[in-house]
């Protein structure tokens, strides 16, 4: 039987600037370990530690660019482009760019603050 999300949750998410996360799927709204699927929008500057997850990303950027760091590369995903990061490989997100960014991030299975593994600050 269908199951309809009449709204998302609001995810506290980590960094240096306030981004909002809205998790319409997952572990929080959906009682779901299996899949996470949450809007993001993150404003120019936005920054957060990097991390190791034991999830695979992926992630459509609606509006804007979104940065994805690697330990050796750097990519800028613009507006209509997707990236696939890895589990455990580690991986850093920020906006940098006027306008900030947004955009969908699909992890399977489920993010959870136990298994994304981030760097101390």
């Amino acid at each position: 039987m269908p199951k309809i999300i009449n709204s998302p949750t609001i995810i506290e998410a980590a960094g240096n600037k306030p981004k909002i996360i809205e998790e319409f799927f997952g572990r929080v709204n959906s009682n779901d370990d299996n899949v996470s699927i949450a809007k993001m929008k993150s404003p120019q500057g936005w920054v957060e530690p990097g991390q190791c997850p034991e999830f695979d990303e992926y992630t459509v950027v609606l509006h804007g660019c979104l940065r994805v760091e690697t330990k050796s590369e750097s990519f800028d995903v613009k507006e209509g482009q997707g990236v696939l990061t890895k589990k455990n490989e580690w991986v850093r997100y920020s906006s940098p760019y006027e306008g900030g960014a947004e955009y969908i991030a699909v992890c399977l299975p489920a993010f959870s603050p136990d298994t994304v593994n981030r760097d101390s600050i």
